[in-house]
């Protein structure tokens, strides 16, 4: 009860945290437009266009806390928990979406080259900073917990870079007319969100894939649970995520001259220690069970 109690506040913080950092990026992203518009800035642009993905980008991880939090239905026995992965996968899509259309607009502009009005657009961009850096310091802890909040986190960082990347092409272009600073450093902007995104939307399709997560070893958990006193055998194990901080598992244990209720408290105390699992679904067999192998193993190998 008081882990589940722990994890709604939790959930209600990062709604909180998303709210207030939907309300200074969109404010803040219609200046970045308008001041990018009228400086003829790309790198500002670029900026202001990755502070649109992140309205959205904040607005859906929002929509996915609260439908997360509604309570599970017969028809869907686990909740919506995967609503934030799904809102995780979305931002790290669109994330890498907005990183090659930067780039393929960067690459327009190195071949004719425009005048920019730099000393607007560092004024300009100054603002942005301040506000990616508020909007990043609030999310900054809820990211280390929930990965639909560290795509959220990711959009605020991509953007504070892109407002670094700004300041520092307009004071080329101010101090030595260098304009070309002004595309190179939005490419630059770019790869780094298109790292950035292509991680996190790896670790969301991991998750959707019921991959065992990274942190977790099975051949640990494995061995663990063999060196109880009377277990034989541990076959068709499998750890997945249910979101990007609940872990479930599924065991069959043969054992034998043991019982059967004690072996069970001392693998979930197991689980829940060492491992931190909570959620464990555990088969406990005798030696001679008919269902020795697992149902997913390709039977041809």
């Amino acid at each position: 009860m008081q882990h589940t109690c722990e994890h709604d506040h939790h959930k209600s913080d990062n709604q909180n945290r998303l709210l207030v950092v939907f309300f200074l990026t969109a404010f803040y992203m219609a200046a970045e437009f308008a001041g990018g518009y009228f400086t003829n800035s790309l790198a500002l642009m670029a900026d202001a266009g990755h502070m649109l993905g992140d309205v959205a980008a904040l607005g859906l991880s929002f929509f996915a806390l609260w439908l997360s939090s509604k309570k599970a239905s017969p028809e869907k026995t686990y909740g919506h928990y995967r609503a934030e992965i799904l809102a995780a996968f979305i931002n790290g899509a669109a994330l890498i979406f907005i990183a090659f259309a930067i780039i393929h607009e960067a690459y327009n502009r190195m071949t004719a080259l425009q005048n920019i009005n730099a000393p607007v657009m560092m004024l300009i961009a100054a603002g942005g900073l301040l506000v990616n850096v508020v909007g990043a310091s609030i999310l900054h802890k809820g990211s280390k917990e929930n990965l639909n909040i560290k795509g959220a986190f990711l959009h605020i960082i991509g953007d504070l870079l892109g407002s670094i990347g700004a300041i520092a092409a307009g004071f080329l272009a101010w101090k030595y007319r260098l304009y070309i600073a002004d595309p190179i450093v939005s490419v630059f902007i770019a790869l780094l969100v298109l790292y950035s995104s292509i991680n996190l939307t790896k670790s969301a399709i991991n998750i959707l894939m019921e991959a065992a997560p990274d942190n977790v070893n099975i051949e640990e958990i494995k061995n663990a649970i063999c060196r109880l006193e009377g277990v034989v055998e541990v076959y068709d194990l499998h750890v997945w995520s249910i979101s990007s901080n609940r872990l479930s598992l599924s065991i069959h244990v043969v054992a034998q001259n043991r019982d059967h209720e004690s072996l069970l408290r001392e693998i979930n105390q197991i689980l829940i220690d060492t491992f931190g699992i909570r959620h464990s679904t555990i088969q406990i067999e005798p030696e001679n069970f008919c269902q020795t192998i697992c149902p997913f193993e390709d039977e041809t190998l």
